[in-house]
């Protein structure tokens, strides 16, 4: 790792910055929403007669399994872990294209994939904020310590 990428001490001083909170906040909800969905694929897998009930089931656990990364990122963000960001980044561009794939659909999935793009960007936004990056304590290129 370059000394340019390497984290450095999270300004941890003052009171959280209201977009770090916002952000954990954001991811959070993404990871509650993958909580939820998984545990009700779960369900309908056990107790109706789905088509495939091997493909419910494991698509139930493997949603409430990708919930763990963004809760572990919303834990970090909100302990200022320097670690954090990245997970909670990648969470966001995980769900755009799951965005755009509501989207396309002729259903009610439409509302689902405008608030997910949105949370999504909102996401995206607070989290490469230099007010975020600060007080994570990540340094960006050319910001070298003497």
């Amino acid at each position: 790792m370059s000394s340019e990428q390497t984290p450095t001490t999270p300004d941890n001083t003052g009171p959280r910055p209201r977009r770090l909170t916002y952000a954990a906040l954001l991811a959070a909800l993404e990871g509650l929403a993958l909580v939820v969905g998984g545990v009700w694929m779960l369900v309908l897998g056990l107790t109706a007669e789905p088509d495939n009930r091997q493909q419910a089931v494991t698509g139930g656990v493997t949603l409430v399994v990708l919930a763990l990364l963004p809760l572990l990122a919303a834990r970090g963000l909100l302990g200022r872990r320097s670690w954090s960001r990245g997970p909670a980044v990648i969470t966001q561009l995980m769900a755009l294209p799951v965005a755009y794939n509501l989207l396309q659909a002729d259903s009610m999935a439409i509302p689902a994939g405008i608030a997910l793009a949105v949370v999504a960007v909102a996401a995206l936004v607070l989290l490469v904020n230099p007010e975020t990056t600060r007080a994570l304590g990540i340094r960006g290129p050319g910001n070298v310590q003497k």
